[in-house]
């Protein structure tokens, strides 16, 4: 598939929904893996570690697959170096960390709602960032009907309150900001460069990082079995696919058609999580919530084809 096929309608929903699905997996993944390796669920530093060797497998995985296909991983330009480091301390690492804080300091169902504000942010941002990715009033209600499915699917998994504290849901919605913001950066970079490439070393960095600040806080990652070993590669192995795709994704395709599909992780993470975890999914809120969310991304999408990005000079 040549790139220029990604910025057909098709094709984006296909692939975006592909991420979604395979991020969605990690979730019950992620929840497998803390019991087969016993990390303890305030055990932040080693949760760091198990990210750590997940990412920095997954960068890896990419670098090797660009050298293969005869793609340069060296000397990729003046600045570039500086941007892949910025991008993987930002979009991996410092996401990964304020958002693993956070959930140490507050609910999952209040931690899985504000981390969606991510996707508000993506589409903010983009409207400061491009001329043709302007706000409009489809794509503020399908952010809003969206955000929407995302409350509804967490509707009755713990207690839900407005208490707003710094370190639980502050943390929280910084790692969706920084998120949101990394990821235009990494759009602008992906512009200049391959975006395999790009990912690979984004993730790496990012995974390093990772474990630098997981092994420097005390945390260390022991039970390596076949089992717990495997999982730890399909880890790396998703995210180094879903990370490319989306990433040639948004070098492709407005911001805000490609965010909007973010949504759908939860509703992929709860479907995966009754079929693997045994969690309960035949119920009204789970329906609803699939139903807001297609809502929410044909608002978004339906209202220009997918074109390539005009950034704003300044």
């Amino acid at each position: 598939m040549g790139t220029h096929r990604f910025s057909d309608r098709k094709v984006l929903v296909a692939v975006a929904l592909l991420c979604c699905l395979l991020w969605g997996s990690s979730y019950p993944a992620i929840k497998s893996g803390y019991a087969w390796f016993g990390i303890a669920a305030d055990d932040v530093p080693t949760k760091l570690v198990f990210a750590g060797w997940r990412f920095l497998g997954a960068g890896l995985v990419l670098l090797a697959l660009a050298v293969a296909t005869r793609k340069t991983i060296w000397g990729l330009g003046k600045g570039s170096a500086r941007q892949l480091v910025v991008l993987g301390l930002t979009q991996t690492a410092l996401q990964y960390v304020f958002f693993y804080v956070g959930l140490a300091y507050t609910t999952g169902v209040k931690g899985s709602i504000m981390n969606a504000t991510g996707t508000f942010f993506s589409v903010l941002l983009a409207h400061w960032v491009y001329h043709n990715d302007r706000l409009n009033h489809g794509k503020l209600w399908g952010c809003l009907v969206g955000f929407a499915g995302v409350m509804v699917v967490n509707l009755g998994k713990g207690s839900f309150d407005f208490d707003f504290t710094l370190l639980g849901e502050g943390s929280v919605v910084i790692a969706a900001f920084v998120l949101a913001a990394a990821s235009i950066y990494g759009k602008q970079v992906s512009q200049r460069m391959d975006s395999v490439v790009m990912t690979g070393w984004q993730l790496a960095i990012g995974g390093v990082a990772l474990l630098a600040a997981g092994w420097a806080s005390g945390g260390a990652l022991h039970g390596f079995t076949i089992a717990s070993t495997a999982l730890l590669a399909y880890l790396a192995l998703l995210s180094s696919a879903a990370f490319s795709l989306w990433s040639l994704l948004l070098k492709h395709n407005r911001v805000s058609q490609v965010t909007i599909f973010n949504f759908t992780v939860p509703i992929f993470g709860a479907v995966l999580s009754a079929i693997f975890l045994g969690e309960v999914l035949l119920e009204w809120k789970n329906l609803l919530a699939l139903v807001l969310v297609c809502c929410g991304i044909w608002l978004v999408t339906r209202d220009a084809p997918a074109v390539a990005p005009t950034r704003i000079n300044k």
